[in-house]
């Protein structure tokens, strides 16, 4: 079988290893080389070309169903964890929700740490606290699981608080402020309060809706990558801006490089329809990015 293999950034030094895997089982396989952002980017393109029968995305669960010649096959991978050092983390995560009073906390978790999620709860509930796990939305597949763009498993109107287990702070920062959010990281053994960081996140954010209020012409961003793509809604968007009196088109792209952007000068902010995170880069493009979801707020921000 002719196979092509893809990794996300952070997994990419184990591709060498899994290709001579494969092609001791007598495979051909082909590593994907393009950058991949998540299980919404499959590398479908380069399978095309390639002819491959089969692609393997390694990092990641299921997102969604793909109709493609290419066979799909999605390999999560799980963190392998020290729980001496694990289980000393989740206790102070617990000593430090319990300085806020926090009673009730709702859990979540990357799919990298889903085979320890069973235990972060079990100690949690043995320090006294009521562990929440909320299923997220469509494309998450366990209950407490977060995506970079899917954060509804931590949104529970009961909890008190809302505790990350993972590696990082791109998932945690995509968490409302809402609640006191606080990260237990057991890759680098600490946890930590990220609750001021969101609220700064989301201020940018604020600031960069009022400069996209003020803009006439408007960059409409389409991704291709097919978990993202949405061009009804980059129509939509298109129609409501001019009847708004705005100049809008639209702009479709692969990979949306904010270099290649800037060469489109007559665009004085951008309408995001791809990953809702783009708009949290606003430096890189130069321009006030703002979520399809939140157009109608636009609008009626405008005068």
């Amino acid at each position: 079988m002719r196979i092509i293999i893809q990794f996300p950034e952070g997994l990419k030094a184990k591709a060498l290893e899994e290709a001579e895997r494969l092609e001791a089982q007598g495979h051909e396989v082909f590593l994907s080389a393009s950058p991949c952002y998540g299980a919404c980017d499959l590398c479908l393109d380069e399978a095309r070309h390639v002819k491959a029968d089969k692609i393997i995305h390694f990092g990641h669960a299921e997102f969604m169903k793909v109709q493609s010649p290419v066979k799909l096959e999605y390999v999560p991978y799980f963190s392998e964890l020290d729980w001496k050092m694990a289980g000393e983390l989740v206790e102070r995560a617990a000593s430090m929700l319990h300085e806020i009073k926090a009673k009730k906390v709702a859990l979540v978790f990357p799919v990298q740490h889903l085979k320890s999620a069973g235990r972060v709860k079990e100690r949690l509930e043995a320090a006294g606290l009521k562990v929440l796990m909320k299923k997220g939305g469509a494309h998450t597949q366990h209950r407490g699981q977060v995506l970079g763009c899917d954060v509804e498993a931590g949104k529970v109107k009961e909890a008190d608080a809302v505790l990350y287990f993972g590696g990082g702070k791109f998932h945690p920062l995509g968490l409302p402020s809402s609640k006191p959010v606080l990260v237990a990281d057991p890759h680098l053994g600490d946890a930590y309060w990220i609750t001021d960081e969101i609220k700064r996140l989301e201020k940018k954010k604020q600031g960069s809706m009022l400069a996209a209020s003020k803009a006439k012409t408007f960059g409409i961003l389409v991704s291709t990558k097919c978990g993202q793509i949405n061009l009804n809604g980059a129509r939509m968007a298109k129609r409501m801006l001019e009847k708004k009196g705005k100049k809008a088109a639209i702009l479709v792209a692969n990979e949306l490089n904010p270099i290649a952007l800037q060469n489109f000068m007559s665009f004085e902010a951008y309408i995001n329809t791809a990953c809702p995170r783009i708009n949290e880069d606003t430096e890189s493009y130069g321009k006030p990015i703002v979520n399809l979801a939140d157009l109608k707020r636009l609008l009626e921000l405008m005068v």
